[in-house]
């Protein structure tokens, strides 16, 4: 059974009547994509790579300072050792 041109345009036209809702969804999905999700997305890139930034800096601070930390210790502990035999 061979289907004629009229078949196929009554099954196509079924079709798009069927698939017009799906196309629909679709196109408001395309949309909230577009309008919502890439704009906090990009906010959230706006405000990571500031912070990433400054708790890079932040580190590299933090490493100075407990060396300095190390250093103070030692210096201090030397300091104490030499005043507890002096007195």
């Amino acid at each position: 059974m061979a289907l004629t041109n009229e078949d196929l345009l009554a099954i196509s036209q079924l079709l798009d009547v069927k698939l017009k809702p799906i196309k629909d969804e679709q196109t408001r999905i395309n949309l909230i994509i577009e309008n919502e999700i890439n704009h906090n997305i990009n906010m959230l890139v706006e405000n990571y790579v500031p912070v990433a930034k400054r708790y890079e800096k932040a580190t590299a601070q933090i490493e100075a300072m407990q060396s300095d930390i190390e250093l103070l210790k030692k210096v201090v502990t030397e300091h104490s050792e030499k005043l507890q035999k002096i007195s």
